[in-house]
């Protein structure tokens, strides 16, 4: 029995315990190996990026620093993030035992910063791209630009460059699948699993964004670059598919309108909306007003008195034009050059960085109504086609870039426009301090420069309180003797239009523009001093009070009502209006028969005579005679041509007499000559009139 016992085979080789002892081992070495796989892929990776960035970037040189900057993007940024992601993943091997666990929640932690970093990287790669290809047009450079990178990194071979602008979105890619490697030979119950089934899915939501977030980018460059192009190359983009895209959202838009269809509302777009609108009007306002200051500043360069022969004896005039001859040759045009390099130029590039923007909400506008549409056809049919799903694609989009991005930009702006107003005062702050550095010598001739500082506010104070107080008392004794309100003159050839707005709207609505107005959005409109407009809301539709819809009697659009004054009518212009009212049960104006006497007119022949000799009609304006008669001027015709009644008035079309009924002043105007019979439209008066008195034009 015993010999028989020891003749057995083992059984530890053969049972299933065994055998699953030897696949444990095989899934534990595997994984060790994956893990090995991950830690040395990511030394090897951070090594070239710090090749890239320190080496070849800075042997590339002969290239602009733009192209550097796109061509590298924020690799600082993915080598920063990936560095301390190594670090701690190469601290994981010193915990053995739970080094697959702590792997795991690794990716997890570093997820957002890798997303946040990466997809800039990947947003602007093709952009990299393209500028490759332009530098493997010119042979010299491209040989340059090889022989420095095969010398740094002899993997690279003829890709050059294109082998190491790829390597960042090959290992963002990569980490799904090295995650899934080691999640592959981990057993199932073990409690690291769930963790690596975690850390995959979060990688692969990391690959998802960068590319959705890569693909808004195009979209918005897209249609950057569309909002840039000229006139000539926009009407070379219009064809029969544009037309009945642009002819489809107008009905879209008509329809919400007219309350036929609803609108999609998006508060929180609206509200970045606004706020962008308004970071946008405080940089182009400052914008003007650093432009008026500069050349304000050129004019007063320009002057310099100090040259001139000043006809006043004394030491003090040869200090002032010693004085002002520095600082007109040094002190001022540093200023001047200090202000266009830090305040003018800046504020340039910040208001060409907030167009792409702009242009982006309008273009919003066309994908929203496109959205609707299909939104629409979605609910009534219940598909689309393919193009039709593009478009709702590009609008969602197009809004979640705008949405996520806005409010930076909005932040930034402001903050950049206040670094601005900050170096605008330094610079002034520091321009007073060199003129009173060079002037102090002439300050101990000031009649107060014996006083502090404190003593001199107190003293300034003073004078300024003293002369307030005087301008009030003059104020209130000018409003009690306050001459009558002066009327700003109307640009020429506008009368006509001041009377179709009074008939329109009446004068209580009529303003008048104060001072130039240069329109700045879409629905603004650009105004001349003195030009008349018609009030119709006094707030745009935000409801702010600040900007006033109103009718120029050819355009409808808002002004900021700071820049519009109530008009003062005339006292004529109304009265004309009232005698220009048609009546309503006519269309012409029945002579009416007067009680006075009509004097005697010129013979027929003679009438004739004349009309021979000047080849022309004749329009003319009566002169009063006395009390009761109106008589024609005789420049006109040789010798009397007849009186009428006040309140009558007569044109001569061929031979034959007509007499209306009209307020004689109306008459009163520049007689003209006309080569051809017309309709009359009296000066002053308005169309409406024109048809009752055939043979005169005004």
């Amino acid at each position: 029995m015993a010999e028989h016992g020891t003749d057995e085979p083992s059984s530890s080789t053969g049972s299933p315990d065994g055998e699953g002892r030897d696949s444990g081992d095989r899934l534990l070495l595997h994984q060790r190996l994956a893990v090995r796989e991950l830690i040395d892929t990511e030394a090897s990776y951070l090594h070239m990026l710090q090749l890239c960035a320190s080496d070849i970037r800075s042997r590339l040189q002969q290239l602009p620093q733009g192209d550097l900057d796109v061509l590298f993007s924020n690799i600082d940024d993915v080598i920063e993030v990936n560095s301390k992601f190594l670090h701690d993943l190469q601290e994981t091997a010193s915990r053995e035992d739970e080094q697959v666990h702590s792997i795991g929640n690794l990716f997890l932690e570093f997820q957002e910063e890798l997303e946040r970093v990466y997809k800039v990287y990947c947003a602007s790669y093709d952009q990299a791209l393209l500028l490759v290809e332009t530098y493997r047009k010119e042979p010299e450079l491209q040989r340059e630009i090889q022989g420095i990178i095969e010398a740094a990194v002899p993997q690279a071979g003829p890709s050059g460059l294109s082998f190491l602008l790829v390597i960042p979105l090959q290992r963002i890619t990569k980490y799904p699948l090295l995650l899934q490697k080691i999640l592959e030979n981990t057993d199932p119950d073990a409690s690291a699993y769930p963790v690596l089934q975690r850390a995959a899915s979060a990688l692969q939501d990391v690959n998802a964004n960068i590319n959705e977030y890569k693909r808004r980018k195009e979209v918005a460059s897209k249609y950057t670059k569309v909002g840039q192009l000229t006139l000539r190359e926009r009407l070379a983009r219009i064809n029969t598919h544009t037309l009945s895209k642009k002819t489809t959202r107008l009905s879209q838009l008509l329809k919400q309108e007219a309350g036929l269809v609803p609108r999609t509302e998006d508060k929180e777009f609206d509200y970045l909306e606004e706020r962008l609108h308004w970071v946008s009007l405080c940089v182009t306002e400052t914008k003007n007003n650093v432009a008026v200051y500069l050349a304000n500043l050129e004019a007063f360069l320009r002057f310099r008195p100090q040259e001139s022969e000043l006809d006043i004896p004394g030491g003090p005039v040869v200090q002032y034009c010693s004085l002002m001859g520095d600082l007109q040759l040094q002190a001022f045009p540093d200023f001047k050059q200090r202000l266009e390099d830090l305040v003018w130029q800046p504020l340039c590039s910040l208001a060409k960085a907030l167009s792409g923007p702009q242009n982006l909400v309008k273009k919003r506008l066309d994908k929203l109504l496109d959205f609707e549409r299909v939104e629409e056809k979605l609910l009534e049919v219940g598909s689309v086609t393919y193009e039709e799903q593009e478009a709702r694609h590009t609008y969602q989009a197009l809004n979640s870039l705008l949405v996520a991005e806005l409010p930076q930009l909005n932040q930034l702006a402001m903050r950049w426009l206040g670094q601005i107003l900050h170096t605008f005062v330094d610079l002034q702050r520091d321009l007073a301090k060199q003129v009173l550095q060079r002037a102090e010598g002439s300050l101990a001739q000031l009649p107060h420069h014996h006083l502090s500082e404190p003593a001199f506010r107190e003293l300034v104070e003073d004078v300024l309180g003293q002369t307030g107080h005087q301008l009030r008392s003059f104020q209130e004794n000018f409003e009690k003797v306050l001459p009558p309100p002066t009327v700003q003159l109307l640009l020429p050839g506008a009368e006509r239009q001041v009377q179709a707005l009074l008939s329109r709207y009446g004068p209580e609505k009529l303003y008048q523009v104060t001072s130039n107005i240069s329109g700045a959005g879409t629905l603004d409109l650009t105004l001349l001093r003195g030009q008349i407009v018609a009030l119709l809301q006094n707030k745009d539709t935000k409801g702010n009070s600040s900007r006033w819809l109103v009718d120029t009697g050819g355009h409808r659009g808002y002004v900021p009502a700071g820049k519009l004054e109530l008009y003062r009518v005339i006292p004529g212009q109304e009265e004309v209006k009232e005698q220009v009212q048609p009546p309503k049960d006519s269309h012409h104006l029945t002579p009416e028969p007067s009680p006075a006497p009509v004097p005697s007119v010129p013979t027929v022949t003679q009438v004739e005579q004349e009309l021979s000799i000047l080849k022309k009609w004749v329009c003319m304006c009566w002169e009063k005679t006395d009390g009761e008669k109106w008589a024609c001027p005789g420049a006109i015709f040789p010798g009397p041509l007849g009186v009428a009644t006040a309140g009558r008035a007569c044109c001569l079309p061929a031979v034959q007499k007509t007499e209306v009924s009209l307020d004689a002043s109306s008459f009163l105007v520049p007689r003209r000559v006309v080569e051809k019979p017309s309709w009359a439209v009296p000066h002053g008066l308005g169309p409406t009139f024109g048809s009752f008195l055939p043979g005169c034009v005004f």
